[in-house]
């Protein structure tokens, strides 16, 4: 059933309206990089069934608000989760709606990655349906470098986008790739210079919005079954990560990350 989202109910992610059905939806955190606290994550994973039923909707394109798109996890909601089952439990309910609420929503999704991409922040940017990344952006998955296992949207995704081999030296070393590597290996659509990102996700959704829609959004259905094909992997994989922030490793790892320098894992 169609309806029309309500925008009021959302703190950290902004919304506007451009010609033909295009909603942008804006990480609105520029003070903290756009890092996502409960609440922020909280709205990433709801917004695309809302995103879905929106009958004024036919694309989305999201994007960060200053110089990041989101610069990941914030690190006090991090260390909130550390031992504390129940906010880990929650949190792996949640992770996995955001994976699968962007994989079944109706419409397409165009992420204009601004800045750097990190955490829950590269999740939305690698599983939106076509991504526009700055050249100078850096993209990475930080949860072996924090001391967890990769688990909020890696497994899934990685090796479909740029195959096995590099999505496990990506994942198992944590390096950042920048924007124009990321287009090199698969990993992003295109990428182009930082003031160019914006107004390209824009032409992009435009021509989508204006195109026919159920074929649009039929062979996003189709091509997603690789996606949903390798659930299984990422519903372990997400187990896993969440696992991990019962141990011990994530305490050095957070410890590292604010006295920035390498952590010392026993």
């Amino acid at each position: 059933m169609m309806t029309r989202m309500d925008q009021n109910s959302y703190q950290q992610l902004k919304f506007s309206r451009e010609p033909d059905g295009v909603l942008v939806i804006t990480l609105d955190r520029p003070e903290k990089l756009n890092a996502a606290d409960e609440v922020m994550h909280g709205e990433l994973a709801r917004v695309w069934t809302d995103v879905s039923r929106d009958e004024q909707t036919r694309v989305a394109v999201v994007t960060g608000a200053g110089r990041a798109f989101s610069a990941g996890g914030d690190l006090a909601m991090v260390e909130r989760q550390i031992g504390n089952y129940g906010l880990v439990t929650h949190m792996l309910t949640e992770m996995s709606d955001l994976v699968y609420n962007m994989a079944n929503c109706e419409k397409p999704i165009v992420s204009a990655v601004n800045g750097v991409a990190v955490g829950a922040g590269l999740v939305v940017a690698l599983l939106a349906d076509i991504s526009i990344c700055a050249e100078d952006a850096r993209l990475g998955d930080g949860h072996v470098r924090l001391g967890v296992a990769a688990g909020d949207h890696a497994a899934i995704v990685w090796p479909l986008l740029c195959g096995l081999a590099r999505a496990k030296y990506y994942l198992l070393t944590g390096e950042m790739v920048t924007g124009t590597e990321a287009e090199r290996i698969g990993l992003v659509s295109k990428a182009l210079p930082r003031e160019q990102v914006l107004p390209e996700a824009m032409r992009v959704a435009a021509q989508l919005a204006t195109g026919p829609q159920l074929a649009i959004r039929l062979t996003k259905r189709a091509l997603n079954g690789w996606l949903r094909s390798a659930g299984p992997i990422f519903d372990q994989s997400a187990a896993y990560e969440m696992l991990t922030f019962m141990g011990e490793d994530i305490k050095e790892g957070l410890a590292s990350l604010r006295e920035k320098r390498q952590p010392e894992f026993g």
